[in-house]
């Protein structure tokens, strides 16, 4: 039960810094009031979603994508902490770790890339 309210409660406070350090500044320089010289700052996630399952940002409700985005990183962060805690051997724990960042994050993305998939927003090529 204690694993679980960890779980949980690490979730909650990875969403808040993530809104707070990688949401907002993107929807404020979506929105035209950045004052960035950069070409993008779109997160790193919705790049390697563009790149690698081709999403059509001009289809996507943009918001909605950095909100699933938010969620899905948090769990993912979360879930590798509660993994890597559980194991008392450090090179274990840092081999699990590198293992479940790789597989958690390709199939999180994954689902993410099919959800969007079933809605018609991925681009024909």
């Amino acid at each position: 039960m204690e694993e679980v309210l960890l779980i949980f409660l690490s979730f909650i406070f990875i969403f808040i810094i993530y809104q707070i350090f990688i949401i907002y500044p993107a929807k404020r320089y979506k929105a035209g009031k950045g004052t960035s010289k950069r070409k993008s700052k779109d997160p790193i996630e919705v790049k390697y979603l563009v790149a690698r399952y081709k999403l059509d940002l001009k289809k996507v409700n943009y918001n909605q994508l950095l909100q699933i985005v938010a969620i899905t990183s948090s769990l993912d962060i979360a879930l590798i902490g509660s993994i890597i805690m559980s194991i008392d051997n450090f090179f274990a724990a840092t081999c699990c770790g590198i293992v479940a960042i790789i597989v958690l994050i390709i199939g999180s993305y994954h689902l993410v890339y099919l959800f969007y998939k079933k809605k018609g927003m991925i681009k024909n090529d």
